[in-house]
């Protein structure tokens, strides 16, 4: 199984990418960020900060950089670019986004957004859309910054085996 991050660079999204690779190392969980691209569409990418605001728009480059960003935060994390037409509609990387859960049998999906778990349903979230399959679970993060699960790694059982007898 594996852990799902969609990934655009934004704070949350970083922060839902370290709050996975958390729980992956916990779990023993794949965690695979995703990066859905508009290839060819220059002010989409200028709005996330994938380019400057001078340059145009080239897919390796901005590959790269995201690419870079996730490795920087999570060295263990996995990633994977899919990109969609320039002008795709409404809806379509969510779509993108929801087809690579399903596909790599995501037991979660953790979305940085600070929208999706309050109108699961709103069309202009992604996240929404992709919380909203019932085919893998769902963790929304809203707080930028990093958790604080050190009580998760402690308590966790591969860290300590169980015993029968006096456990100190």
């Amino acid at each position: 199984m594996t852990f799902v991050v969609p990934f655009d660079g934004s704070t949350l999204a970083e922060a839902a990418l370290v709050r996975a690779t958390e729980f992956g190392t916990v779990l023993e969980e794949r965690v695979l960020a995703v990066s859905v691209i508009p290839n060819g569409n220059t002010r989409y990418s200028r709005e996330r900060d994938w380019i400057g605001p001078n340059e145009g728009f080239d897919l390796e480059t901005v590959v790269s950089g995201l690419h870079e960003q996730v490795t920087d935060l999570c060295p263990s994390a996995d990633f994977r670019h899919e990109t969609v037409d320039r002008y795709a509609p409404s809806g379509t990387i969510a779509k993108r986004l929801q087809r690579v859960a399903e596909e790599v049998d995501a037991s979660l999906v953790v979305i940085g957004s600070e929208n999706a778990g309050r109108f699961v349903t709103s069309l202009s979230s992604i996240g929404g859309y992709v919380a909203s399959d019932d085919v893998y679970d769902v963790m929304i993060v809203r707080d930028r910054s990093p958790a604080k699960i050190a009580k998760v790694r402690t308590c966790s059982p591969h860290k300590r085996p169980k015993s029968d007898f006096y456990l100190s």
